[in-house]
């Protein structure tokens, strides 16, 4: 009996490493890059989106980034290839360009695709635009500014909460030292919005939220920091309140991530793995794909990028309805990258 029972631990904990890797192993569909060096000479901060079509990417492109003529861009995939990168904004106010920034996509539930993104020349001073989509991002509207001290999700997409609710994960950086996170939310499909800050110290830098839902209808934010890791905020009010930025224990070189709810209810994080340097660009030659059940124990299960030198950076993350998840991110400041991956069951 004693044996038989030993025997039982051992299936037991076999089985439950077994289901423990099938949730967690994802493989390699497809990669391929977006670029058209004859419209920019760099690229950088994508963001995706599904369409009835296939995909639509949207990124900022020009000489380098700040520079005055730094434009939007956005890339259709449909019949199986990436189309050409058109233009869809600029930063020209009446005959001054400022530099553009950080575009997202998000569809909102009237099916209508927003492009937020900034205009200004440096992120000290920029502010908030929108144009709409109604043809799956084929033509857009006229560029809109959003209300006064309301900038749009700086750069990762909002979510939108089975009570409609958006939250719209946003930032500013009123100087080089002080960064403070905050959500702006909408209870009417983004007519207007409210700003709530997430409570940080002055001495912690956070930015760049991007946003998590759980079963018990929490909602954990993660942000970009300047503490060597990334830290996190939750709310238990559909966003209306939030605690106090805690560290967690995914290392970090203060970059851009981007997270994802899977269909499943797991989670995956985009993360340069690696502590800061003494320059913006440190750490960021590296990027993992993390794993998630709880939001608090995450998992390295796939290096995405793994090189001495480079920079592998802001990612955007997604679930297409076919299951299979998509990872867009800058690829040395000349492509955007676009990787594909499946479950392995």
């Amino acid at each position: 009996m004693k044996n038989l029972f030993i025997l039982f631990c051992l299936a037991f904990i076999v089985f439950t490493a077994c289901r423990q890797e099938n949730n967690t192993n994802f493989a390699l569909v497809s990669e391929s890059y977006i670029s058209d060096t004859l419209q920019y000479a760099q690229c950088h901060a994508s963001t995706i989106i599904e369409t009835k079509n296939g995909l639509l990417l949207s990124f900022f492109g020009g000489q380098y980034e700040r520079h005055p003529q730094v434009s939007i861009y956005t890339a259709a995939f449909e019949n199986g290839q990436w189309q050409k990168p058109q233009k869809v904004a600029d930063g020209k106010i009446d005959t001054t360009y400022f530099p553009t920034w950080n575009p997202v996509l998000f569809r909102n539930t009237n099916e209508q695709i927003d492009l937020f993104y900034k205009i200004g020349p440096s992120p000290n001073d920029w502010w908030g635009m929108v144009e709409h989509s109604n043809d799956e991002g084929k033509t857009w509207s006229a560029p809109e500014k959003l209300p006064n001290g309301i900038l749009g999700p700086i750069r990762n997409k909002p979510i939108q909460l089975n009570s409609g609710v958006i939250l719209s994960p946003s930032s500013i950086e009123e100087s080089h030292e002080l960064w403070k996170a905050h959500i702006e939310r909408s209870t009417d499909n983004g007519q207007t919005w409210t700003k709530i800050t997430i409570p940080s110290p002055d001495s912690v830098k956070v930015i760049q939220p991007t946003l998590l839902v759980y079963p018990d209808e929490s909602i954990q934010a993660l942000l970009r920091s300047n503490q060597n890791v990334v830290m996190e905020s939750w709310s238990h009010d559909e966003g209306k309140s939030w605690s106090e930025v805690q560290p967690t224990t995914i290392p970090h070189p203060n970059s851009g991530i981007d997270a994802i709810t899977l269909q499943s209810g797991a989670k995956l994080l985009v993360n340069n793995p690696l502590p800061g340097g003494n320059s913006w660009e440190a750490g960021r030659n590296k990027l993992d794909l993390y794993y998630s059940a709880d939001g608090k124990i995450w998992n390295t299960i796939m290096h995405l990028e793994d090189e001495p030198e480079g920079e592998f950076s802001y990612p955007c993350i997604i679930q297409t309805t076919d299951g299979l998840i998509h990872i867009t991110y800058t690829y040395n400041r000349r492509q955007i990258k676009h990787v594909v991956l499946s479950a392995v069951n």
